[in-house]
């Protein structure tokens, strides 16, 4: 009888047992359920859709027998770092995320193919491929442009890339890398535009200082140099010629470095953004007390400044649209009134007519064709300390009819003007003849 109630008392702890693990596998099953299921049907996947450009150019297309991409090799190369792959490689790709979302999983029914159709983007296939053969030639780079008005991103091309449909088996080292969106650069003197909102807002008078540049500046015993000596200049003309002996001074004499990290950081330098819920790389700036030499450098975009392209373009996408940054992206249609109020208004005027200036008065000079477009836009060379450059040219077009914000950085690509200055412009040269506009 012992033996009998011993054995019974077993089971029903046994059934006890099974009973509590079914329960709690139902309970993370309805938890986490969707999940799990997602993550594995995307090796057999039911949803059915396609991936387009502005123009209707299919990009890549997916159904339960089929998973393929653009037909020609230039528009898959071009545009992969937009597209990605199916198997999320590159981890910046519009496609893994659509393909995930075109099918759902319930409690009850399990996966099933929620929805087909396609997403057009504001990607412009044929744009992407220009931008890319011109790139390519330099070597490893990013080129991104986007809508200011609507926040559509219309190009983004990195550098190396890869072929989705047949990738090599020892791609290019950082081939996969997103440089627009996941790269960080030493900006060179692109963030003078960050240290001239500062004293804009924050130094007196600035308008009517002048500034005397021998090609260097002592200070505390270390040297800040300049590519020349650029003689007395207004703040407008220190702008212009890119002077660092000026952006020294007004760094570490007049904002001071307290300012300088509220400005990097309301500005969104320091933080990771996100981009249709594909996140970005955040900035570097030093936030402590690093000596004033240091400091000086760092106002001119040296010292251990980083910034992520993407990050600059949002800044000058604000400038140009009045200090109101439309939140870019790849979706085609704009941010559908997503916007934030980035840069005061009227700093953001002034340095729309200071950007005009660069261009006008010194980048027009040395290649004239800048003077066929509108071009605001500021220079970086920016020194890695292995003797090399990254070359830097961000801004904006002044257009009402093409209202396009753009970032540009070539790895040691030298003169941020002579690099990616000439690059863009030719991006925009072909891009407004082919819409027969100049």
């Amino acid at each position: 009888m012992k033996k009998i109630s011993t054995r019974a008392l077993s089971v029903f702890l046994i059934a006890a047992l099974v009973f509590t693990g079914m329960c709690v596998f139902i309970r993370e099953e309805y938890l986490h359920g969707r999940k799990w299921a997602m993550y594995f049907s995307m090796f057999n996947p039911e949803a059915d859709g396609q991936l387009l450009d502005r123009n209707g150019i299919m990009l890549a297309a997916f159904n339960k027998d089929a998973r393929v991409y653009a037909k020609d090799w230039p528009t898959r190369v071009s545009n992969y770092h937009v597209t990605g792959d199916y198997a999320g490689m590159t981890g910046t790709g519009v496609l893994n995320r659509f393909w995930g979302s075109a099918s759902d999983y319930d409690f009850i029914y399990g996966i099933h193919n929620e929805r087909s159709g396609s997403l057009s983007l504001g990607i412009d296939a044929e744009l992407n491929n220009y931008a890319y053969s011109l790139l390519s030639q330099y070597g490893k780079g990013t080129v991104m442009i986007m809508n200011y008005k609507t926040g559509e991103v219309i190009c983004l091309v990195s550098s190396p890339s890869v072929d989705p449909a047949y990738p090599d088996e020892e791609p290019e080292d950082g081939a996969y890398v997103n440089r627009a969106l996941t790269a960080t650069y030493t900006p060179g003197s692109t963030f003078k535009l960050i240290t001239s909102a500062a004293a804009i807002e924050n130094v007196p008078d600035l308008e009517n200082m002048t500034f005397r540049c021998t090609g260097e500046l002592d200070i505390a015993g270390i040297s800040i140099t300049c590519m020349e000596a650029h003689g007395t200049q207004t703040f407008e003309q220190a702008l212009a010629n890119s002077c660092n002996c000026a952006f020294a001074y007004l760094t570490y004499m007049e904002v001071g470095q307290r300012l300088m990290v509220k400005y990097v950081t309301d500005y969104g330098f320091l933080s990771p953004h996100s981009i249709d819920g594909i996140f970005t790389s955040a900035g570097n700036y030093p936030t402590e007390f690093v000596g004033d030499p240091e400091l000086a450098w760092s106002g001119i975009g040296q010292s251990t400044d980083q910034v992520c392209p993407f990050s600059m373009l949002r800044y000058v996408a604000a400038i140009a649209n009045g200090g109101t940054l439309a939140e870019p992206t790849f979706v085609k249609g704009g941010s559908n009134g997503k916007s934030t109020l980035l840069v005061n208004p009227a700093t953001a005027s002034r340095l729309q007519e200071l950007m005009r200036n660069n261009v006008v008065s010194h980048y027009a000079q040395e290649i004239p064709s800048f003077q066929d477009l509108p071009f605001c836009a500021k220079t970086g060379t920016a020194e890695t300390g292995a003797g090399t450059s990254h070359s830097w040219f961000t801004g904006f077009l002044q257009d009402d009819a093409h209202p396009y914000a753009f970032v540009a950085v070539i790895e040691e690509g030298g003169f941020g003007l002579w690099a990616a200055g000439i690059m863009v412009n030719d991006i925009f040269q072909h891009m407004l003849q082919k819409a027969g506009t100049t």
